[in-house]
């Protein structure tokens, strides 16, 4: 049994360190979790932002509070320490209670070869198109650079997020994020821990805090019979609008025995 001051610590250290870009689709910190060849998966990512700002980033935007994001991520193991996924579709509820769908997008995962316990890394790339009410800029995509250790009951993640924009009328230089995720397991099925999403301003100025987003989360990890579940509530901090987050990350059995 964990020691209760231990963990009550680990929390009290790490929580308010440090969103990712107004809520989006996508809360997540990549290990190197990878199907096997020929597996299908299906996780379904939820999110929403329970207090913040509710003023808009551009004419045309739609208010991240009190939206709901729903959407659906397939997979599919290629061999060879790669993956492919699809978001189909990027969907939202807005708080009037309009469901849309707002966009796609597709990304491809590699993990080098590696041990079950010790380091790992990776890279996974991601291209997709929104509506206007998401994005002012229709076409972005980002470059995720995956890193991190796994040893007895704890595990670390981190990501390097390049992210820019293909085309639209707001390009901005490539900006960069870091994300991390540490984790401990208490039992053999659930894991406590601390993501924490910070941007660090854009490369050709790395270290401009001034306008970058930043948040953390407070996550629990585990299996409900079949199923798995990552869920976090969160606190934005910096620029970032968004207050208070909650999220959802549910792993479907498809598949499996």
């Amino acid at each position: 049994m964990i020691n209760r001051f231990r963990l009550a610590a680990f929390f009290a250290l790490a929580v308010p360190a440090g969103v990712a870009h107004a809520a989006p689709e996508e809360i997540q910190v990549y290990d190197d979790e990878l199907n096997a060849k020929g597996k299908v998966g299906l996780e379904l990512h939820v999110n929403d932002v329970l207090t913040g700002d509710e003023s808009l980033d551009y004419a045309g935007a739609e208010t991240s509070l009190h939206r709901w994001r729903t959407t659906p991520e397939f997979s599919l193991g290629l061999g060879s320490g790669f993956e492919a996924g699809a978001y189909l579709p990027l969907a939202t509820i807005a708080p009037d209670g309009v469901m849309r769908v707002q966009g796609v997008k597709l990304r491809m995962k590699w993990i080098a070869p590696h041990g079950e316990t010790g380091f790992f890394g990776g890279v996974n790339y991601e291209i997709g198109k929104s509506a206007h009410r998401l994005d002012e800029n229709p076409w972005n995509n980002e470059i995720k650079l995956i890193g991190g250790w796994r040893g007895g009951r704890w595990q670390v993640a981190v990501n390097g997020n390049v992210d820019f924009a293909l085309s639209g009328p707001a390009l901005s230089p490539a900006t960069l994020e870091i994300a991390t995720k540490a984790g401990y397991r208490i039992s053999g099925k659930t894991s406590l821990g601390v993501e924490s999403y910070n941007g660090v301003g854009p490369l050709r100025a790395i270290g401009q805090f001034t306008g970058s987003e930043h948040s953390s989360y407070a996550v629990i990890d585990t299996e409900i019979g079949r199923w798995g579940l990552n869920a976090g509530i969160g606190k934005g901090y910096g620029a970032n609008k968004d207050s208070l987050i909650v999220k959802f990350l549910i792993s479907v059995p498809i598949g499996k025995p």
